[in-house]
């Protein structure tokens, strides 16, 4: 019976268990200073870049960003639900967590979402027995062999046939007793337009059953046998199954994933079999869609470079184009520092020759040929200049048009030393002046810095208030370095709150939050003003509180530190943030306005805002002065 676990034993189990122990028993730790240091079990690494607070009960890795408490760490390292790593560590250190039945609403939601997975189970079990020893199953085993899909693949993933007729797997179930309501939420079955019964989804075609990370059948994935149309058919939408957040063969992928710090990402079940077969293990394939961004946030558990592989006909390209176009888009807020993520996945563009998909590739050439090719593949920035290239040549026209077309995507990358060397390469291939370039890729930063702190922030009415006092600030603009160091200012009041929490009545007297551009770290402060810790080592329950993986890690990258903080030291900080955010809020809107003044030879006015700007410089040393005064 499905358990609830109350507030109560979890705060047990939490101080029960000792992280240092639970991490050891898969991560070679040793003692420097007051932490622990060891290799990562998330990501490839040669360094000790892994770090365990045995104070703090906190785990955070400097390399791949990965960090939380004792559940988080169990949850990512075993794939567990939380519920499932908790009653784990519950069990081993000895804590009693008693049966309290669920609401009826919470039973029937975690008992439908159950029999879903045993109706899958069995389906997929269904399918397969059909494949390996029915008569019917024979030309769906010729059709495998002829593509090279061996009979250890087969059982590997469970491939599985689906016989030609209407309700084969129906009347299964129904011989069974299973719910045909239930059957129909799973997809195995669709009803009948009038209305007479129902019949199976899958008929006459080589079955996929699609698993997720635990290893369970979500869904399943159909191919026909010949060429008649449409050749895949996949199960829709289900409580189980979403094809923007599934990836076919993760369950098997994973590991060799983190082992090698490697993912291959491909569109089609059969390129995914052939790499597998080939001992391309760390490969997994996308389910009839492009890349999505929590595919990606999905990957970036288990692996920090991706290649994504493509075919090398006109299709293929075009795929890889709008793939990129939705991972740049989704995922460059990863690599800027005014997001609380630093995920920094290193994406690579292989196209195979022509001619070829991966699984014809490699079937030809091997697995050697397919590592090569891939380890010469392009970036996303290289890529996307051959692809601009070759549409537009290098007519003055198609010049204009190359630099416009890759202008955002240079500017939106945050490493500066990355940056100068693809607007060089980029300068060098096009025959256009480095600085020309350059110039046109600050404009375009220089108005992406803007966006976080003028878009979205507020509710609408306030938005629409603060429009036309926004675009005078916006034409005064800051840079980017402005933008970067303000939320570098944000992320170091929040590490100060979360290690020297005796400041968080100064942060409540001078609402210190407020004055944030960074929505994620303003909530994150607001959590800890809500929750309100008296000393740092009650940040892995902190932890234990937030439901988002990204904040839980962003808390524990931050109080992990071990900064010396005093309160003279830490009122100093507050009053040079909370002094420069007002200036910049009022002063950047008074200059802006001293300007037009002046333009406009109004002395009157500008006279009046003179003397409002020398107002302002001295209520602001007053402020200053009495926070730091007599403390």
């Amino acid at each position: 019976m499905a358990i609830f676990i109350p507030e109560d034993k979890i705060s047990e189990i939490k101080n029960a268990a000792d992280i240092v122990d639970v991490v050891s028993e898969s991560v070679l730790l040793k003692k420097a200073g007051k932490n622990f240091i060891g290799l990562c079990p998330f990501h490839s690494e040669k360094t000790p870049s892994f770090t365990v607070s045995s104070d703090k009960q906190i785990f955070h890795c400097f390399g791949c960003s990965t960090g939380g408490n004792v559940f988080s760490f169990m949850m990512k390292q075993e794939g567990l639900s939380f519920p499932e790593a908790a009653r784990h560590l519950a069990k081993r250190y000895g804590v009693d967590i008693p049966d309290k039945p669920l609401s009826p609403e919470q039973k029937k939601k975690i008992s439908d979402r159950e029999n879903l997975l045993d109706i899958n189970r069995r389906a997929g079990g269904f399918y397969h027995q059909a494949l390996l020893d029915s008569r019917e199953g024979q030309p769906a085993r010729s059709y495998l062999s002829k593509r090279g899909i061996s009979q250890k693949t087969i059982d590997d993933f469970k491939l599985g046939y689906a016989r030609d007729g209407w309700d084969h797997l129906h009347r299964s179930f129904s011989i069974n007793r299973v719910s045909t309501i239930l059957l129909e939420k799973s997809g195995l079955i669709v009803p009948r337009k009038n209305k007479s019964g129902h019949y199976d989804r899958f008929r006459n075609r080589v079955i996929f059953p699609i698993f997720n990370v635990n290893t369970q059948i979500v869904g399943f994935g159909g191919r026909v046998l010949d060429d008649s149309l449409p050749k895949y058919l996949n199960s829709p939408e289900t409580a189980l199954y979403n094809k923007s957040r599934s990836l076919y063969g993760i369950h098997r992928a994973k590991d060799k994933c983190r082992a090698t710090g490697t993912v291959y990402i491909v569109e089609g079940y059969l390129d995914l079999l052939a790499l597998h077969q080939h001992g391309i293990e760390n490969s997994v394939a996308t389910l009839g869609t492009a890349l999505t961004a929590d595919h990606v946030k999905l990957l970036t558990r288990y692996a920090r470079r991706m290649i994504l592989v493509y075919d090398s006909d006109e299709a293929g390209i075009r795929s890889a184009q709008r793939c990129i176009e939705t991972f740049w888009t989704e995922h460059v807020d990863f690599r800027r520092e005014d997001v609380f993520s630093e995920d920094k996945a290193d994406t690579h563009i292989l196209v195979l020759p022509t001619g070829h998909d991966p699984d014809s590739y490699i079937f030809e050439h091997g697995p050697e040929a397919f590592t090569k090719a891939a380890s010469g593949s392009p970036g996303i920035i290289t890529f996307l200049m051959d692809c601009a290239v070759r549409k537009y040549g290098l007519t003055t026209e198609g010049k204009i048009r190359i630099i416009s077309e890759l202008q955002e995507p240079l500017a939106a990358i945050n490493d500066q030393i990355a940056q100068a060397i693809y607007i060089q390469q980029l300068a060098e291939r096009i025959g256009v002046a480095e600085s020309a370039v350059l110039e046109r890729i600050r404009t375009v930063a220089t108005r992406q810095s803007r966006a976080p702190a003028f878009a979205g922030r507020r509710s609408a009415p306030n938005i629409e208030l603060q429009k036309s006092e926004d675009r005078e600030i916006i034409s005064n603009g800051r840079q980017a370095s402005e933008v970067n160091s303000g939320i570098r200012f944000e992320r170091q009041i929040i590490a100060m709150m979360l290690q020297f929490p005796e400041i968080l009545p100064e942060i409540n007297r001078l609402r210190a939050l407020k004055y944030f551009e960074n929505n994620d770290l303003e909530s994150i402060g607001n959590t800890i003003l809500s929750f309100n810790p008296t000393t740092a080592e009650q940040v892995s329950e902190l932890i234990s509180k937030i439901d988002s993986g990204t904040q839980q890690t962003l808390i524990a990258s931050l109080a992990i530190g071990d900064e010396s903080w005093n309160k003279k030291g830490c009122l100093r900080l507050l009053s040079k943030f909370v002094d420069s955010r007002q200036k910049l809020r009022s002063g950047s809107l008074l200059e802006a306005q001293i300007k037009s003044a002046e333009k406009s030879n109004d002395h009157d006015l500008l006279l009046k805002l003179l003397n409002k700007k020398q107002k302002m410089a001295e209520r602001s040393e007053k402020q200053k002065m009495a926070i730091l005064g007599e403390r």
